[in-house]
């Protein structure tokens, strides 16, 4: 599948070295059928990390995706400079009169904090508001998914003793829901938060559907309105160094840090992570834009008024 972007976004380099098909406007004007319209509203603190992350993970099917990148304008980002973000970044204000088949909102370093003490906590909320009418399937990933299942269905997040880092081994619970397609029974995924969201508040809500869980890291997948809203507990998207990188950067602010669990093979940190979860976030993110974008979204979005109240 193509992505569209930018043709001068820094991503688009480092992707087409991996030959992951990256076009650029120009080609895509030729492109004779109607692309993909998908916003990622990256919250990340390293923002190009994630650009190459999840246009990566969103490469794996015959479509054409065009992609938005959105920032929230109620918060100054300290680790992506202020070109990179007004060269290739739209706010909320310049897209919310527009329709999208999918929107991804990514994790944020936040979660240790009460969700109303973000400081860009109620434009979120007018993101998620707007989604409801606007896009036709919204994934949540990890703060994100904790966000989303609190805005739309009260489910607060509780701390963990513990920061849940590392790999951990999930099962599937339901495989005839077509966003858990072609799993494996048993599959790992990444976890990097200090908080989580309870089993039982989930489960005795008739609206959500657990699809996939782990016995360690708790509920990893989760489905609302027939796969209009997905909540995703983790960090699909990794690449294999992205949990390296934090152990290393922690481990030098002389921070307290365990080892991520089930990284490293023998646990040896001086070695390279073992990559055990690409095959499963690309099925993840394929499902995800065959089943609940593609095969649901109207052929002509803008044919009838945007039902958001501006």
């Amino acid at each position: 599948m193509p992505i569209k972007v930018q043709s001068d976004l820094p991503a688009k380099g480092i992707l087409e070295t991996e030959n992951i098909f990256v076009m650029d406007e120009g080609r895509a004007m030729h492109q004779d059928i109607r692309p993909i319209e998908i916003g990622i509203l990256n919250l990340m603190p390293v923002k190009q990390d994630t650009e190459i992350q999840l246009m990566r993970a969103l490469s794996n099917t015959p479509l054409q995706v065009d992609l938005t990148f959105l920032n929230v304008s109620s918060h100054v980002s300290k680790n992506t400079s202020a070109s990179h973000l007004n060269k290739f970044y739209s706010t909320f204000d310049e897209i919310k009169h527009r329709r999208m088949d999918g929107l991804i909102i990514t994790g944020a370093p936040v979660e240790q904090m009460e969700f109303k003490d973000v400081n860009y906590w109620n434009e979120l909320t007018q993101i998620m508001e707007w989604s409801k009418t606007n896009v036709t399937s919204t994934f949540h990933i990890c703060w994100g998914a904790q966000a989303g299942l609190y805005y739309h269905f009260g489910i607060n997040k509780e701390p963990l003793d513990q920061k849940m880092f590392g790999l951990f081994k999930h099962s599937v619970l339901n495989r005839k829901v077509a966003l858990v397609r072609g799993f494996d029974d048993e599959f790992y995924a990444p976890h990097s938060r200090h908080t989580t969201v309870s089993r039982e508040a989930i489960a005795n809500n008739p609206k959500l559907t657990i699809l996939a869980e782990s016995e360690e890291a708790g509920v990893y997948i989760v489905m609302a309105n027939e796969g209009k809203q997905i909540f995703v507990m983790g960090h699909p998207e990794y690449d294999r160094v992205t949990l390296h990188n934090e152990y290393t950067r922690d481990k030098e602010k002389g921070l307290e840090i365990e080892i991520p669990k089930n990284y490293y093979a023998g646990d040896d940190d001086t070695g390279r992570p073992l990559l055990q979860w690409r095959s499963h976030c690309n099925n993840l993110y394929t499902n995800w834009l065959n089943y609940y974008v593609y095969q649901v979204t109207p052929y002509d979005l803008e044919a009838s008024e945007p039902e958001y109240m501006i």
